[in-house]
């Protein structure tokens, strides 16, 4: 009797050790993350949540939205000759990048217009006052422009400018602002243009200064407070995850006073997600979804205008070392904090190798500055012809991890396959590319980002089923763990609380 209860005195202490070994990030190959992505809670997509932009006012002129504009006097495309750096003409009789005005987005109805190679339009001060330009690298009072638009047909606008009249296209050459007066928008107009919307970002930049700063603030902290609570780590736990990946922006390392247009809030939000972590007990994962300057131009890094700027100055890339040490020294004692992804997603060429490895490197030392224990995730570049470019650095750095993502969506070689072409993919390539990555004296490998869905139109519960799990068979075997992308989601099968309580998938 004394001999089995000292055994199970034994067992109970191993068992105590063993989670405090695996919570607090040991090098343990046996243990891997079957995690779920929190995407679109602190970093904002739109496709994941659109309603969240419903209270937007004039939401189809957000950041980053793309116009474009035909004289219907002329009959041609205004554009930034040259993509800028020159005048605005109207003689393009299509439109594509140089014939593209980007917004900024001032209030609902007063913009900046940015054009291909970012500079702005505006009046040319510098000459007669009212020739319309694109040469000022910052934007200021006389490149900001009022977009009306005509009541009975929104396609049809006209834009005035900063001295109060509107642009015309007196000729192909010649585009001013110093029409006056009201308007019948008729085809004789020379103030009038058809505008089209070429493209748009719904991110976190987009939704809070849609809102304003009036609105923003409360619209956001709500959504905070209700798209994840407490009870969806308890259904996490209870369906096979052991860990959460929550993606975060840069921003939160400066709550609650962020800087404009973002707002305070979200680091609260991260709080409570390590309680209940902690309560449930589930890893986590932070992931540096969001970057100073957007590291690939996406709306799910942030980005204003689409532009990518990350890397491209030493203080941008110790801005975002700051944000890891501020990240890590918040959460190192937590039980909780399995590893800290250092960037999602850079994308190559404009994030260089040279950059990312200097980063990577300085990001590394940062989260040892506070942890020994939690392991470093390294995403891959995207666009990189290399997926083990990364090796050199990563070889070195003990409880390094290597991520890659893995779709079959988002390039024209899947818009044909079939269902079983789809899970031979998975079973071939991808298994081909995993096992690439996956070396016996390299970093550990981690599929961040995977989903069980595809282009096939039609497709049955049973090929979802079958998808799915060829996908978890595969990804099974990367030796840090995968994530699925993601908890929550308007579109069924990319969200797995969907995919798991409607029979679609069971870890």
């Amino acid at each position: 009797m004394a001999a089995m209860y000292s055994t199970r005195q034994l067992l109970a202490v191993c068992v105590v050790a063993l989670s405090f070994y695996l919570s607090h990030g040991r090098v343990n190959p046996s243990f891997k993350i079957k995690a779920v992505n929190l995407g679109g809670w602190l970093v904002t997509e739109g496709w994941i949540k659109p309603s969240l932009f419903d209270g937007i006012t004039n939401k189809d002129f957000l950041d980053g939205t793309g116009l474009q504009f035909k004289s219907v006097t002329v009959g041609k495309y205004l554009c930034a000759e040259a993509g800028g750096g020159n005048i605005i003409v109207a003689n393009r009789t299509s439109a594509s990048g140089w014939e593209t005005f980007s917004l900024w987005r001032i209030n609902e109805t007063n913009f900046n217009f940015r054009v291909f190679n970012k500079q702005f339009a505006g009046l040319d001060t510098n000459g007669n006052g009212i020739d319309v330009v694109a040469v000022s690298s910052t934007p200021g009072r006389s490149e900001t422009f009022e977009i009306v638009r005509n009541s009975n047909d929104a396609s049809r606008v006209r834009i005035k400018a900063s001295n109060g009249f509107f642009l015309q296209a007196k000729t192909e050459e010649l585009v001013t602002a110093d029409y006056a007066g009201d308007s019948k928008w008729g085809d004789d107009d020379p103030s009038v243009f058809v505008m089209t919307i070429a493209g748009g970002l719904q991110g976190e930049f987009q939704v809070t200064n849609g809102y304003g700063p009036k609105l923003a603030p409360k619209v956001m902290r709500d959504h905070w407070r209700t798209f994840i609570v407490e009870d969806d780590f308890k259904f996490i736990s209870q369906n096979g995850i052991n860990a959460v990946r929550i993606p975060v922006g840069w921003w939160i390392a400066s709550d609650p006073t962020p800087p404009q247009p973002y707002v305070g809030g979200s680091l609260k939000a991260l709080d409570n997600a390590f309680l209940w972590a902690q309560n449930y007990g589930l890893q986590v994962v932070i992931d540096l979804h969001a970057a100073p300057g957007s590291q690939n131009g996406w709306e799910h890094s942030s980005s204003r205008d689409g532009s990518q700027e990350w890397g491209q100055t030493d203080e941008n890339i110790r801005q975002t070392v700051d944000v890891i040490d501020f990240l890590t020294a918040r959460y190192a004692k937590s039980p909780s904090l399995y590893a800290v992804e250092l960037m999602n997603e850079p994308r190559a060429p404009g994030a260089s190798l040279d950059s990312m490895t200097k980063y990577y490197k300085a990001g590394y030392d940062a989260v040892r500055k506070h942890s020994s224990t939690a392991y470093v995730v390294m995403s891959n570049r995207l666009s990189s012809d290399d997926p083990r470019e990364l090796f050199p650095l990563a070889s070195g750095l003990t409880g390094s991890v290597i991520d890659v993502h893995y779709y079959n969506l988002f390039s024209d070689e899947f818009n044909s396959m079939s269902v079983q072409q789809n899970i031979d993919f998975i079973n071939t390539n991808r298994s081909a590319q995993l096992n690439y990555v996956t070396t016996s004296n390299g970093p550990l490998t981690f599929v961040g980002e995977w989903v069980a869905e595809w282009t096939v139109q039609g497709a049955t519960k049973e090929d979802y089923q079958r998808f799915a799990e060829a996908q978890l068979e595969v990804f099974g075997r990367a030796t840090f763990g995968w994530a699925y992308w993601t908890l929550k989601n308007v579109n069924n099968h990319w969200s797995l609380e969907w995919m798991i309580k409607n029979g679609y998938i069971k870890i």
